[in-house]
């Protein structure tokens, strides 16, 4: 394939990470509107509750992925996940019009389990494709790059959730993602996006690295949900913080698990990248003991900011390894380890709810539970990084 050729592919996959990366936080991002009893007047546990179909169809759509992509095509994958992402943004456009109605929970429901759709064969097909569109020597810093872009547009979603509620049109981001999605799905007609995949079904059973990979972006997702998910209200609702802070503080998050991803993608081939997903893990056990003794907005923001450093490059280094390491097809490596770290998500996002309703625990405590699992985290990201080779370490 010729360089330009295969470059336009990868830009475009950039493109969709972004897009991908504002509709996964949009929900999240509105957290506020959805439990306001001005809003939707969710309760903590109707919150959590609502991302279990997210979760649910996030998981079969990774795992299932690759059977698909060798029946249908990686293109033809990635073209459902964003459709699944067009319908989630466009029923959260229009589900202001039923506040108030019993009907608003189900399009709520319906929205979540179209995103976990479109995120689970989205983020599979783009992860896979810029990992074989990309040279061997350049694949840790596309995986990087691309993560990257995909936090950049976390970051982004609850910055213009803010501005959009300024001016009472909170509603307007979803609208206008759902137009953004409906023109990356016509861009994907006109591009090749072809990538050779093992024509053969996978019928062996996964080696025991993977299993240790698995438990990292299982542990991963525990961590990463906490913090996108419950930041918001942990600041609005224990620490009195104003929703457009701490809407601030869940930005300074995203921001820089982007910036974070952003520099490892630079500083790949100079710094010893299995350290780090050793490293990052114990800094954000420090972080999260931090966030839980934060009392006001601004010592809110920059623990939180701190948080999204040091989750920023375990997943996509991850994935990376996992992908050159492990045998078999990568797609349906990469599909596998991204449906456990949904699992993570989902344990995380709906765990919360209960924990807070009915065990009556305090967010600051979600938080300091948070240092055990990132301690955890450390414990197994050690664990793979032993059986790297020594040429992986630079």
């Amino acid at each position: 394939m010729p360089q330009a050729a295969r470059s336009q592919e990868i830009g475009l996959l950039y493109v969709i990470g972004v897009v991908q990366g504002l509709a996964l936080v949009s929900f999240p991002a509105a957290s506020a509107i959805l439990v306001s009893p001005a809003g939707f007047a969710l309760s903590s546990t109707q919150y959590g509750a609502m991302f279990i179909p997210q979760v649910v169809l996030a998981i079969l759509a990774s795992a299932f992925g690759s059977a698909l992509s060798r029946r249908l095509g990686l293109r033809r994958v990635l073209q459902l996940g964003l459709c699944g992402n067009l319908l989630s943004m466009a029923l959260l456009a229009a589900s202001p019009l039923l506040i108030g109605s019993q009907a608003a929970f189900v399009v709520l429901l319906l929205a979540t389990a179209t995103l976990g759709l479109g995120f689970g064969a989205t983020t599979m097909t783009i992860n896979t494709l810029v990992q074989r569109l990309s040279e061997p020597e350049r694949q840790d810093v596309r995986m990087l790059t691309l993560n990257a872009l995909i936090g950049l547009g976390t970051a982004l979603a609850p910055l213009l959730i803010a501005l959009f509620t300024r001016i009472a049109a909170w509603w307007a981001l979803p609208a206008l993602m759902t137009l953004s999605l409906a023109a990356l799905l016509f861009a994907t007609l006109r591009t090749p996006l072809d990538a050779a995949i093992d024509d053969a079904p996978r019928d062996q059973a996964w080696p025991a690295r993977f299993w240790v990979y698995a438990a990292l972006v299982l542990l991963y997702g525990v961590v990463e949900s906490l913090s996108g998910n419950w930041a918001s209200l942990y600041l609005t609702n224990q620490r009195q913080v104003s929703a457009e802070n701490a809407s601030f503080a869940l930005t300074a998050f995203w921001i820089m698990l982007t910036l974070g991803r952003i520099g490892f993608a630079v500083l790949a081939r100079r710094l010893p990248v299995t350290l780090v997903l050793v490293g990052l893990p114990i800094l954000l056990a420090v972080a999260f003991q931090i966030v839980a003794q934060a009392q006001a907005a601004g010592p809110g923001i920059a623990a939180f900011a701190l948080v999204g450093l040091a989750c920023s490059a375990i997943l996509p280094l991850a994935l990376s390894f996992a992908g050159k390491e492990l045998p078999g097809d990568p797609a349906a490596t990469l599909g596998a380890l991204i449906a456990f770290y949904q699992i993570g998500y989902g344990m995380a996002a709906f765990g919360g709810g209960p924990l807070l309703d009915r065990a009556g625990i305090a967010y600051s405590s979600l938080f300091s539970l948070g240092s055990l699992v990132a301690l955890a985290l450390a414990a197994v990201a050690f664990m793979v990084i032993r059986q790297i080779p020594e040429s992986r370490h630079r």
